[in-house]
C-alpha cells in the first residue's frame, strides 16, 4: 500500500511536467501566444514553480493580479515579462516600473500614474477595456481621452502600450461574441488615435478553447494550465489536459467502533454497523471545504470512500467498513482521475463550488512538493 514519506502528514504534489505539457497543448490548440496566469500563488500550486514550468512549456508572458505577486516572482529569479492588472487606489507604480512589471491600466488616472513612474525608460502598459463584465476597465465613454493621452505619452517616451485587453463573462457564446465585437471596435478606435500595440488579449481558458474568434493571437491561460476544465460538460481528459495537483495525507489514526457510534461534531454520521474509522489529518484550515462534509470523496488502498460526518478544522473521518487500513496509509483527496483517484471537480460538486476554488484554497499548512523533470 502507498505511504507518504516518513514524517509527512499531508502534502500537495505538483506535477510540473503536467503544467508544461498543458501549456504546450493549449499553445498548439489556439495557435496563439500564451500569457500564463500564475496569480493567487499559481492557483495554489506555487507561483514560482508554476511560472517556471509554464515558461518551459512555451508561455511568453506571465499574468498576476497585483504588483506584489509580480515582485515576488522577480525575487524568485523569474525574468520573463509579467503583467499585473489589479491595483489599490493609492498604488505606487514606481517599484513595478523598476522591476519591469507591465501594468494593466483601467483608467485615465492610472495611465498618468504609470507615466509618472517612468525613470529614463518607458513603462509598459496593457490598456484594459470594459466590454460588459462590469468590473474594472476603461469605460467606452473614456476610451477616446485615454487613447489620445496614451498615444501622446508613447510619443514622448513615457509609456509603451504593449496590449489592449479585456475579460469575458462566459455567460453564453452570444454574450462573449458581443464583448469581442465591442473590444474590436475599441481596438479600431485605438488605432485611429495612433496606437499600434503588438498584442490583444481577451480570451482566458474557456474562450481560448471554445471561441476561436476570441483568440486574437494571444490568450491568457489559467485553469487549463493546471489541468482542470472550465466546462461543466467536459473533463480534463476530454480537453487533453492533465491535472497537476494531487492532494494527499497519511492516515493518522484507525479505530474499530460498534454500530451506533457517532462520528465527528454533531454526530451527523453514525456507524450503521460495526466498522473501522480512519482519521485523515486535513481540514478546513487546510482548504478542505467544510461544505463537502458527508459527501467529499477520497481514495484509500485503491478504494473509494466518502467523508463521514463533518469536516473539522484540522481533520475528518472516513468510514472504511472492513477494509484493512493502517496508520500511515496514503489518502488521496483529489488528483488525476484517469489514475483512479477522485478529481477536484468531484470535490467542487460535493461542496457546491468550482474546481478553481478547490485548488486555490489549499492553505499554507500543506507543503507543496514539486515533481517532474
Amino acid at each position: 500500500m502507498t505511504r507518504l514519506p516518513t514524517g509527512t502528514f499531508r502534502e500537495a504534489r505538483i506535477d510540473t511536467d503536467a503544467i508544461a505539457d498543458n501549456v504546450r497543448h493549449l499553445r498548439r490548440l489556439t495557435d496563439s501566444e500564451v500569457i500564463a496566469v500564475v496569480k493567487a500563488d499559481g492557483y495554489g500550486h506555487g507561483a514560482a514553480r508554476t511560472a517556471a514550468a509554464a515558461l518551459a512549456g512555451g508561455a511568453a508572458r506571465l499574468g498576476v493580479a497585483d504588483i506584489a505577486e509580480g515582485l515576488a516572482l522577480r525575487r524568485a529569479g523569474i525574468d520573463a515579462p509579467i503583467v499585473a492588472w489589479l491595483h489599490a487606489p493609492d498604488e505606487s507604480f514606481a517599484q513595478a516600473a523598476s522591476a519591469r512589471i507591465e501594468l494593466g491600466i483601467s483608467s485615465f488616472e492610472q495611465l498618468q500614474k504609470a507615466a509618472a513612474a517612468s525613470a529614463g525608460h518607458p513603462v509598459s502598459v496593457h490598456l484594459k477595456l470594459e466590454t460588459g463584465l462590469g468590473r474594472n476597465g476603461i469605460p467606452p465613454e473614456d476610451c477616446g481621452r485615454v487613447f489620445a493621452e496614451a498615444a501622446r505619452l508613447e510619443r514622448i517616451g513615457r509609456i509603451r502600450v504593449v496590449a489592449l485587453f479585456s475579460h469575458l463573462s462566459n455567460a453564453s457564446p452570444d454574450a462573449d461574441r458581443a464583448a469581442v465585437r465591442q473590444f474590436l471596435d475599441a481596438s479600431g478606435a485605438a488605432a485611429s488615435a495612433g496606437l499600434a500595440p503588438p498584442l490583444r488579449h481577451i480570451a482566458a481558458t474557456h474562450a481560448a478553447i471554445d471561441l476561436p474568434e476570441a483568440r486574437l493571437g494571444c490568450v491568457r491561460i489559467g485553469i487549463g494550465m493546471y489541468g482542470l476544465s472550465p466546462f461543466s460538460d467536459r473533463t480534463s481528459a476530454d480537453l487533453g489536459l492533465r491535472p497537476a495537483m494531487t492532494l494527499r495525507a497519511a492516515v493518522a489514526a484507525v479505530r474499530r467502533v460498534p454500530a451506533g457510534q457517532g462520528v465527528s461534531y454533531g454526530y451527523d454520521h453514525r456507524a450503521q454497523r460495526e466498522t473501522t474509522l480512519a482519521l485523515v489529518p486535513v481540514g478546513y484550515a487546510d482548504g478542505v471545504p467544510r461544505h463537502a462534509s458527508g459527501t467529499g470523496p477520497v481514495s484509500i488502498a485503491g478504494r473509494r470512500f466518502t467523508v463521514a460526518g463533518r469536516i473539522a478544522m484540522d481533520q475528518f473521518v472516513v468510514d472504511v467498513g472492513d477494509t484493512a487500513v493502517s496508520v500511515g496509509d496514503e489518502v488521496v483527496l483529489f488528483g488525476d482521475p484517469t489514475l483512479g483517484v477522485p478529481s477536484a471537480d468531484e470535490w467542487a460538486a460535493a461542496a457546491g463550488t468550482i474546481n478553481y476554488e478547490i485548488v486555490t484554497r489549499i492553505g499554507p499548512r500543506v507543503p507543496r512538493l514539486g515533481v517532474g523533470s
